[in-house]
């Protein structure tokens, strides 16, 4: 029972809340108007000449020389963030790191030099290479200039060879004539 008298209690305490408090923005003052070109970029209109031309459509019609106009670049809006005081920020021009010096101390030099020697020396060495490959390919012609004379001699002694033993089989048959039973005399080659 007595936790019915602390109902009535809970009832008071929620009409005793704080009332709500509200916020109302303050009006703030515009902002001054900023250049157009600080807001938006315009387009960009490019002149062209174009000399006389035929219709690529129709061959009978003949466009004299002129000039067109093209919209190369259309108006976009800037999105780099605005000036905060409201004045308008030049913005700094675009860093080419390509046209840049490089930052110079003595480690960077050092190592400059050090590539510098190095590339000489392999330049040296490619060129004593090339001197030596050079040489190499002109021994190289010689020697299958030597082995093209040298088949072409052993060719031409073995064709000597096989002609000598011909003809040493030919004499040795007319010189190995039987000789005649009756006289024992060799034949006499010059009267048959």
């Amino acid at each position: 029972m007595k936790t019915l008298y602390l109902i009535p209690l809970l009832f008071l305490t929620a009409c005793s809340t704080a009332p709500k408090l509200t916020l109302r923005p303050l009006p703030q003052p515009a902002p001054p108007a900023m250049e157009n070109s600080a807001v938006r970029y315009p387009e960009a209109v490019r002149a062209y000449h174009v000399g006389r031309y035929t219709d690529p459509n129709d061959d009978l019609i003949l466009h004299e020389q002129h000039v067109v106009y093209r919209v190369e670049e259309n108006t976009r809006w800037n999105f780099h963030p605005g000036p905060v005081d409201g004045s308008v920020v030049a913005l700094p021009s675009a860093h080419d790191s390509a046209f840049s010096p490089v930052p110079v101390n003595d480690a960077i030099l050092a190592e400059v030099n050090s590539q510098r020697i190095a590339t000489a020396q392999i330049m040296a060495q490619a060129r004593l290479l090339s001197v030596a490959l050079a040489r190499v390919q002109i021994t190289l012609l010689d020697t299958k200039t030597n082995l093209q004379a040298t088949a072409a001699m052993r060719a031409t002694v073995s064709e000597m060879k096989q002609r000598l033993d011909a003809l040493e089989a030919n004499q040795g048959q007319s010189l190995v004539l039987p000789a005649s039973p009756a006289t024992n005399e060799p034949p006499d080659l010059l009267n048959p």
